[in-house]
């Protein structure tokens, strides 16, 4: 379901036959960047209760009254507004469209005046400062003829973890890329300085190609005026809760909340496989870790986990969830009349079967002169081809014996050039994911096709005009590539990269072996290989293993497509030994 048809959704839930904005006054959303579906009365009050010990912080809304807008109106003269789908404690948010870049954004909208104004372009300026692609991004923050509005990305492709969970909860594989890249996201976040504070399934984002986006970093809470004294605690419980909801389909607390079932009264707290059977154990310890702090016990005297990055860490740690195994239908077996007895003999009339007789078996087919003369034509073009084969084969054996004899009379006088270094054993390759620092991926369901074992399938990027260091765009300074995981920390003695098209500038790097789930280029600080630019391959044996669990292979420069002034590369296929 996309965003769009989801807000809708949740004004209709709220509000029957009542006008379209007595409906948006009761919505529960946090507009374009939270569509809340209606819960308790405290979220149709607009203070829903957030899964962190700033669930009660959120300040008395404000008396002032949303600027009179309405569809057609222009902000900036650029940004159109086209659906409102929130008007809650004096801002509105809306469905808007930038006529300057011709794309669909979503819009805050509050008066100047409004006592939290200041904080929500001081939040929205803050966030757009990240430039992170696991995060909505923040397009624009103004203030302008005595309104204040915040512009950020639309994702029409994208569906609301509420939507998901309605129809069930989430694969145990699923459920680890939630909270792996989620607690990812927010330790990043954090490290800049950067809280969310309102962190539901209304404001996680699943993509088509299975990627999840955070809206709403820091932006909701300036909206909603929530404040906390322990912002890395309250997220990290947010995402416990995310976690558990995936796990379960209720929410960890006593209250129904967007769209889920909360925990009967009375009995506390409970683990996830204990409210559904078939849990994965090692998710509903790392649940149970995160909500520690709302009077969660985790197992095996485990240490709670009270920030993302501690979090993060703890999913690293666990055993690689793999996807389930795709199920094929296995054709209806439909037996012939032959096989349900057609041909049986009846009964006779005492009731004992009738003593069995022949069948008679007809004759097989008469072979025509055509059909021998195919046949022995067949045969004479079978033999000719072992025959061919059999010379090939014992000259290849000669071939090679040859050279094995020139090899060890090489190493046998002390001849350098016939010693070689062993590249070593093929490693497992546990993920692949796109390195996109400074924003959103370009290809990331295609990443599959560089372990398939398929030359002939590709990670490729898009076109970039002009310019071969990606078009010169500011976002793409830093490149692009592919983060190869190996799933646990390996001694890597070589590689062998088939790339998309010859002529690209790469290098590979790695990460330290101590490093958890990295994405920034300053994380890979190990270097296999040094910038340089490639043929159809790229192969080489390192002269001393290197310690690591993420290989980069890093692309600064593409090269032509060939239609003169396009740049286009990608890889084909990922071997790496050890």
């Amino acid at each position: 379901m996309a965003e769009r048809s989801t807000a809708a959704v949740d004004v209709a839930d709220s509000g029957g036959d009542e006008p379209l904005t007595a409906q948006a006054d009761k919505a529960t959303a946090d507009g374009v960047d939270t569509q809340d579906r209606p819960g308790t009365d405290a979220d149709a009050a607009g203070a829903a209760p957030s899964p962190s010990d700033g669930r009660n912080s959120a300040a008395t809304g404000p008396d002032v009254e949303p600027p009179e807008l309405h569809s057609g109106h222009k902000l900036a003269r650029r940004y159109r507004l086209e659906e409102c789908v929130t008007r809650l404690e004096g801002f509105s948010s809306w469905r808007a469209v930038d006529e300057k870049l011709r794309r669909a954004v979503g819009v805050h909208v509050l008066p100047a005046d409004h006592p939290r104004a200041r904080p929500v372009l001081a939040a929205a300026r803050s966030a757009a400062l990240l430039g992170d692609p696991r995060f909505v991004q923040v397009l624009d923050a103004v203030e302008e003829n005595d309104l204040v509005y915040v512009v950020h990305e639309w994702l029409p492709d994208a569906t609301e973890l509420t939507t998901v969970l309605a129809s069930g909860p989430l694969e145990p594989h699923d459920a680890y890329q939630l909270v792996s890249q989620v607690s990812q996201a927010m330790s990043a976040a954090h490290r800049e300085g950067l809280a969310h504070l309102r962190l539901t399934p209304s404001s996680v984002l699943r993509t088509e190609s299975g990627q999840y986006r955070i809206r709403g970093l820091a932006v909701m809470a300036a909206l909603r005026g929530i404040k906390t004294d322990h912002p890395q605690r309250t997220d990290t419980e947010a995402i416990g809760a995310l976690l558990y909801a995936a796990l379960t389909r209720r929410w960890p607390y006593e209250e129904h909340a967007y769209g889920l079932s909360g925990l009967p009264k009375g009995v506390g707290l409970i683990r996830p496989d204990q409210v559904r059977a078939g849990v994965h154990r090692g998710l509903a310890d790392l649940a149970m870790r995160a909500l520690v702090n709302n009077g969660a016990t985790p197992s095996r005297q485990e240490q709670p986990c009270t920030t993302p990055e501690e979090l993060a860490k703890a999913v690293a740690a666990l055993p690689r969830i793999r996807p389930p195994e795709p199920s094929f239908a296995r054709p209806s077996y439909q037996p012939t009349a032959y096989q349900q007895g057609a041909y049986r003999q009846p009964p006779n009339r005492t009731g004992a079967a009738a003593p069995s007789r022949p069948v008679p078996v007809p004759p097989p087919p008469l072979e025509s002169r055509t059909g021998k003369i195919l046949k022995w034509t067949v045969a004479a073009l079978l033999i000719a081809a072992l025959g061919l084969g059999s010379w090939q084969l014992a000259d290849t054996l000669m071939d090679q014996e040859n050279q094995s004899d020139d090899s060890g009379r090489a190493q046998a006088s002390g001849d350098g050039e016939g010693k070689r270094k062993d590249p070593g054993s093929p490693l497992k390759i546990a993920d692949v994911t796109e390195f996109s620092p400074l924003a959103s991926p370009v290809a990331s369901g295609k990443v599959g096709n560089t372990v398939d074992g398929d030359a002939g399938t590709a990670w490729i990027t898009p076109r970039y005009e002009g310019y071969a260091n990606f078009g010169n765009l500011p976002q793409r300074a830093q490149g692009s590539g592919l983060i190869v995981d190996l799933g646990s920390v390996k001694d890597v003695s070589g590689l062998d990269i088939g790339m998309y098209r010859e002529g690209q500038k790469v290098e590979v790097l790695a990460a330290d072996g101590s490093a958890a789930a990295p994405t920034a280029l300053d994380d890979f600080s190990q270097r296999l290989t040094k910038p340089a630019t490639a043929g159809r391959s790229l192969k080489t044996t390192l002269d001393k293993p290197v310690r690591t669990r993420y290989v980069l292979i890093h692309i600064t420069e593409l090269p032509s497509d060939g239609s003169g002034s396009g740049y286009r590369g990608g890889v084909s296929e990922i071997r790496i030994t050890g």
